[in-house]
């Protein structure tokens, strides 16, 4: 196989894969009946950014979780994009739903304690939050 057909087949892999993840979050914005669940995701990106911040500036997390809140900041920052933003609906569900990866990874490090001391949002947000994480919003 030459170096050329290798990056033919590579550059078409990711764009299977891109395509399979833009039509996940179109059907995914789509199914849900109630369509304010998905619009209350889109909707908690400052409560999310202080708790970034919150996390960031606590001195009791290990390092690890400051490395990943990095992380997070660091894809919301650059202008490059999965979907671009400027697609309706599903131009910010990837970036939604990044950012509840990111989180999961981070509550898993932090612990459920932190999120629960940093969160300044309403408590429908936090659970709303703890359920994108993999918690139960009780927890």
């Amino acid at each position: 196989m030459t170096l050329l057909s290798l990056a033919v087949a590579s550059l078409a892999g990711l764009l299977l894969v891109w395509l399979t993840l833009l039509a996940g979050l179109y059907v995914a914005a789509h199914r849900e009946d109630d369509q304010s669940r998905f619009g209350d995701v889109l909707h908690l990106a400052p409560d999310v950014l202080r708790l970034i911040r919150g996390l960031a500036s606590d001195p009791t997390l290990p390092r690890s979780v400051k490395w990943r809140l990095s992380a997070i900041v660091l894809y919301l920052i650059l202008p490059i994009d999965l979907v671009p933003d400027f697609i309706p609906v599903i131009g910010y569900a990837d970036d939604a739903l990044l950012v509840a990866l990111g989180l999961r990874w981070v509550v898993r490090a932090a612990g459920v304690e932190a999120i629960d001391r940093h969160w300044t949002g309403t408590p429908t947000g936090l659970a709303v939050v703890k359920t994108l994480s993999g918690l139960r919003p009780a927890d």
